[in-house]
């Protein structure tokens, strides 16, 4: 539970939102206009949500935008290794033998 469910949905879109080569760069999703977003949250929650994950390991610069103008983000899900939203009681796994 280290991520702000703001941050899990921006992961999310990150991570499976967008071809390889294809993703966005940060500059490209913080411009885009209100319609574009659907009305959704405003660019300051979504920078909150980048500053989030960038500080706990999830994303990184791209070697070739690492100058951080236009910046091109790559997700690292490692951090996220044992994550669990519930924490998994002894015995009370998924599987008979409560693993």
């Amino acid at each position: 539970m280290r991520l702000t469910w703001r941050a899990r949905g921006v992961l999310a879109e990150l991570a499976v939102g967008y071809a390889p080569g294809q993703e966005p760069t940060i500059s490209e999703l913080v411009s885009l206009t209100r319609d574009e977003r659907l009305a959704a949250e405003g660019r300051e929650a979504f920078r909150k949500a980048v500053g989030e994950l960038r500080s706990l390991g999830y994303l990184c610069p791209d070697a070739t935008t690492a100058s951080g103008v236009g910046e091109r983000l790559v997700v690292d899900l490692a951090p996220a290794a044992e994550a669990r939203l519930i924490p998994q009681r002894h015995g009370h796994g998924l599987f008979a033998d409560g693993s």
